[in-house]
């Protein structure tokens, strides 16, 4: 920096008003500082500034370690919002689901010196190792954690998982199926648990009995082993006229199946996802889902952190970032629960009336 002031003919004071975006800085001076900043090379130490501001600008993220769609895009959404408000991340990834793992993972990311920690595993083991963290710095979760506890150091954000699957059961019960079958994620996932919710609450407010399939995991491997099941009792009387899977690649496995064993989708049994992935509209057929608001969410999840930093309490939710996203809302989960955003059912070719 001194070498900046220098060729530019200016103080260490003034360089540093320049880097910093001060607005006393005439335009004249500002850009001769620019232009020998960039005549040298200067790059800012980061390490530097730390130690002078006590911020390192950097916030964690602690995530599953596979490319499962719904955390994987949760992530890519917090570091935009995090960039957008001129932060770095530093994400670590689970190598195992378990607490051990992510009491490791949460430790690495702590001892860097990052600003705050976004936890985007949606796991029942990760959010008790989060319980016992002692609040040295702000975490926010991303996850439909039914009933979190007040005693926990974090704040929560996430999409209403429950509504959406609820909004997907709804939309077959509207086209007259009763014989509605849930393919469910796998157990330990509060993304599992809060779809698996909803889908029966929509059923038994009609009165119906739900009937819940487990697939052992999200892939459309597990979806089509499923599938293959369920073609056989598709084509007997009483059997099943639709299914709302757990997620798009289990829906996704189930149309391999259904198609191999000459069962047609929607004409003998109508089908929906969860998440609404890329390419879920190109399928043949195009296929129902429920989309979530990925965008919304990182900026949800980067703005708690940031109240939660400065420590204010997270105000009212701001309007939606583009005219089709449906605004986040409060919840009544209790006052760790900063944001719930609404989900958003898109229906294609893969639902239609039963036969």
């Amino acid at each position: 920096m001194s070498d900046v002031a220098a060729r530019a003919g200016v103080s260490h004071q003034t360089v540093s008003r320049v880097l910093n975006a001060h607005p006393s800085v005439r335009p004249a001076t500002r850009e001769r500082v620019l232009a020998a900043i960039e005549e040298l090379g200067y790059r800012p130490n980061r390490a530097a500034r730390a130690l002078v501001t006590a911020r390192s600008t950097t916030v964690g993220i602690l995530t599953v370690g596979n490319a499962h769609f719904g955390p994987a895009s949760t992530v890519l959404a917090v570091e935009a919002a995090a960039r957008a408000e001129g932060y770095f991340v530093s994400v670590s990834s689970l190598a195992a689901y378990d607490a051990a793992a992510a009491a490791v993972a949460l430790d690495q990311l702590v001892d860097q010196g990052v600003d705050g920690v976004v936890v985007v595993a949606p796991l029942e083991d990760v959010a008790h190792v989060v319980d016992d963290v002692a609040p040295t710095l702000p975490v926010v979760v991303v996850a439909a954690r039914p009933g979190v506890p007040t005693t926990s150091p974090a704040r929560y954000v996430c999409v209403d998982q429950r509504r959406g699957a609820q909004m997907a059961t709804e939309h077959l019960l509207d086209l007259a199926h009763t014989a509605v079958v849930h393919v469910a994620g796998p157990g330990g996932w509060f993304d599992a648990v809060e779809r698996a919710g909803g889908y029966r609450e929509a059923m038994e407010a009609r009165g119906l009995e739900p009937v819940v399939v487990e697939a052992g995991d999200w892939s459309a491997r597990r979806g089509y082993e499923v599938g293959e099941r369920l073609a056989a009792e598709v084509r007997e009387a009483g059997g099943p006229t639709a299914v709302v899977a757990g997620n798009d690649y289990l829906a996704t496995g189930l149309l391999r199946a259904f198609w191999e064993h000459g069962v047609r989708v929607p004409r003998d049994v109508s089908v929906v996802g969860f998440d609404d992935i890329e390419g879920s509209a190109y399928l043949v057929p195009a296929l129902t889902t429920v989309r979530q608001p990925f965008a919304a969410l990182g900026q949800a999840a980067m703005r708690t952190l940031l109240q939660e930093r400065s420590g204010q309490q997270p105000g009212r939710p701001g309007p939606p970032s583009h005219p089709h996203q449906r605004p986040e809302r409060g919840h009544d989960d209790g006052p760790r629960v900063a944001a719930v955003i609404e989900p958003e059912l898109v229906v294609r070719g893969s639902t239609a009336v039963p036969r």
